[in-house]
């Protein structure tokens, strides 16, 4: 009976550890498609349509120089920095910096890959409106 409780009590704590693990490999989007409603779109306007993609999310977009911008997102106690780069052709959105998102050079809290994954969509969607 002994040996049964003990294999129940290292399950349980197996499980425990299992359900706390909430870092995930880091997500970043590489060179994107830039995907709009018209032909020869400027830079202006995919600038643009990045910002108001982050802000409707709650991001903040600053220029960084010409086809660069950093983006930060600060929920709670959490922050997430981002470079993005753009050009005519394509984007991409690359973890820069963060603060209480146990980032461990390869790993970061899972919510930070949900945030980059909605940025991404809803760059998308502002780009196809142009």
């Amino acid at each position: 009976m002994q040996r049964k409780n003990l294999y129940v009590l290292l399950f349980s704590l197996l499980v425990l550890f299992a359900a706390g693990c909430t870092s995930r490999p880091i997500y970043n989007v590489e060179d994107a498609s830039i995907v709009t409603g018209k032909t020869g779109v400027s830079m202006e306007e995919i600038k643009n349509s990045i910002v108001r993609a982050g802000a409707s999310l709650g991001w903040v977009i600053k220029p960084a120089g010409a086809g660069h911008m950093i983006g930060t997102l600060h929920l709670r106690k959490h922050v997430a920095v981002v470079d993005i780069k753009y050009n005519a052709k394509t984007y991409s959105i690359m973890y820069k910096d963060s603060v209480n998102l146990n980032y461990d050079g390869k790993n970061i809290h899972r919510n930070y890959n949900g945030w980059i994954q909605n940025l991404n969509r809803a760059i998308q969607a502002q780009l196809s409106s142009i």
